[in-house]
């Protein structure tokens, strides 16, 4: 059983649709289906399209609001071919023609010029009835709604009539058609497809359709077309002004303006077209050389000027980022500094409060007791520094004392601990854990003459 998505699908659209999902990507197979039906199944169109919307160029069947381009109209160089239809001649004084249809003829031509005045009457009121009726009901195809959907509508008639052997017609508006050909400097011809004039089946089928136009066509110029009867054509219809029917206009860039430097009316035949399309190509085929040297000369200034501003901003950024460290290393300096400053700052307060704390120590310490007190205790500091140090204390006074004597004094470490000798110990002299309250000197066995060691402790 077929896939929902693969129903009323005959085998050629089913292998179209698979290879269109492999090409693109899409998941989606009604995405994929979606798709092909809006470009007629022309694979390479969908895919094109659909490579045109990746690298950020809009698609045809979602196209962006814009400016249409003007195209001018009013070269004064522009070519015209017209084929004239066969008219019936004004004698039929022929040789070998009986007098019978020589009556029948003049009565032909005496018919005709009695019936003149009124021809010409009866189509000047009836043109004027249908100027004033454009006021009354304007003509619908003057509201452009759907421009796509015309040419895509047109496309599908075209093909059921006259089979899928044609040019490659361009499948958008005639605005994007123009876009592209400016973009890509090439010949955009136009084809005004009168669905009711007399020629324009005849054309279609010998003209349009032979090979060697479809070749032309397809290798050197993009080919857009549509019916007047469509709103997208009747507007373009509008612009360009064509005389009848078949109509072709060659549309390219001249003078950096989209102007029409050909138009071919009539039923035109085959080499008679290719002759006259290559006439015109060939005649303006300067105007694109000279506007592609142009646009690459523009390109290469741009490029020049770009690489000219990247280089610039480069030794900005270079210099930026010199000056950028420049200030980081002043702002490094300036923080060293002010640390250095602040330190310096901070070692003179530590100094100063250091030596205020020892002036404090040295004016609450009690008095020294005299030689002849038997409770005095002679005690002989050896300092770190080698220096030697003699106090006398008292055997009541605690350890404390002997601590805050030694700290007063200039020579004795910020941090220290007393050690005695016999038996080797540390001495208590600061509360603790263990002491509280340090003992006094007779608590911890001092004798009357002590010899005790000062250990430097600031590095620990």
């Amino acid at each position: 059983m077929a896939a929902p998505e693969e129903r009323d699908l005959t085998q050629e659209q089913t292998e179209k649709l698979l290879q269109f999902q492999d090409l693109t990507g899409i998941e989606s197979m009604d995405q994929c289906r979606h798709t092909l039906e809006q470009h007629n199944w022309n694979i390479e169109a969908a895919v094109q399209d659909r490579l045109n919307e990746q690298e950020g160029v809009p698609s045809v069947f979602n196209p962006p609001p814009s400016r249409p381009l003007q195209v001018n109209t009013a070269d004064h160089r522009i070519y015209s071919y017209v084929v004239s239809r066969p008219q019936p001649r004004a004698s039929y004084f022929i040789a070998g023609i009986s007098p019978f249809f020589i009556l029948k003829g003049l009565l032909g031509w005496g018919y005709y010029l009695i019936m003149l005045p009124f021809r010409f009457t009866y189509y000047t009121i009836l043109d004027i009835f249908r100027f004033a009726l454009r006021f009354i009901r304007p003509d619908p195809r003057s509201r452009v709604t759907d421009p796509v959907g015309d040419i895509v509508s047109f496309m599908h008639s075209f093909e059921e009539k006259y089979g899928r052997a044609h040019p490659v017609f361009y499948q958008g508006t005639y605005s994007q058609a123009l876009n592209d050909a400016k973009r890509e400097l090439r010949f955009l011809l136009v084809y005004l497809h009168g669905d009711d004039h007399q020629d324009s089946d005849e054309f279609c089928r010998t003209t349009l359709c032979a090979p060697e136009v479809i070749s032309l066509i397809n290798t050197r110029m993009l080919f857009w077309a549509c019916s007047t009867n469509k709103p997208e054509g009747y507007r373009v219809s509008q612009a360009l002004r064509e005389n009848t029917y078949p109509f072709l206009a060659m549309i390219m860039l001249k003078d950096r303006r989209m102007t029409v430097v050909g138009r071919l009316e009539g039923l035109i035949q085959p080499d008679d077209l290719i002759n006259q399309l290559t006439f015109i190509m060939d005649a303006n085929q300067t105007y694109l050389v000279s506007e592609r040297l142009e646009r690459e000369e523009r390109n290469q200034t741009q490029v020049l000027r770009q690489q000219q501003d990247e280089a610039y901003l480069a030794s900005l950024r270079a210099d930026q980022e010199k000056e950028r460290k420049k200030r980081e290393e002043r702002e490094r300096k300036r923080r060293k500094e002010e640390e250095v400053q602040q330190q310096k700052l901070a070692e003179e307060r530590r100094r100063r409060n250091l030596q205020e704390e020892k002036e404090r120590k040295l004016e609450c310490l009690p008095p020294e007791p005299s030689p002849d007190d038997p409770e005095s205790v002679k005690i002989i500091f050896k300092l770190p520094n080698d220096s030697r140090v003699e106090r006398r204390f008292h055997f009541s006074q605690s350890l404390t004392v002997i601590h805050d004597f030694l700290f007063s004094l200039k020579e004795s470490p910020e941090k220290f601990q007393i050690e005695a000798n016999f038996p080797r110990r540390v001495l208590p002299c600061t509360p603790s854990e263990e002491w509280p309250n340090p003992p006094t000197l007779q608590e911890a066995g001092l004798s009357h003459t002590e010899v005790l060691f000062v250990q430097d402790l600031t590095d620990e």
